[in-house]
């Protein structure tokens, strides 16, 4: 079971992963492509969890750019882990 999840994350992941470039097309997302992205209702919501250091993706700097980055690979994975874990406890709870 638990690899059958693993394969689904993957699948799923890939599938946002092609869906966020054709979107954005870039391997990288930041400011408020980045905040619509993890779901924060705001930029300001998204910047105060920035500061906190509680996004829930690994993100980066690079050198001579303002702003913060993250891989649309990460997000793509995190969303996907999210949604299967979360169909994954309503099929328990039924």
């Amino acid at each position: 079971m638990h690899g059958e999840v693993d394969e689904d994350i993957e699948r799923l992941a890939h599938a946002l992963e092609r869906d966020l470039y054709e979107l954005y097309k870039t391997p990288m997302l930041s400011g408020e492509n980045l905040q619509m992205a993890l779901g924060f209702s705001s930029i300001d919501a998204y910047r105060r969890a920035l500061t906190r250091k509680k996004l829930p993706i690994p993100v980066f700097k690079l050198e001579d750019r303002r702003g913060t980055y993250a891989l649309t690979k990460d997000v793509a994975v995190w969303l996907a882990t999210q949604s299967v874990n979360a169909k994954r406890k309503n099929m328990k709870s039924k």
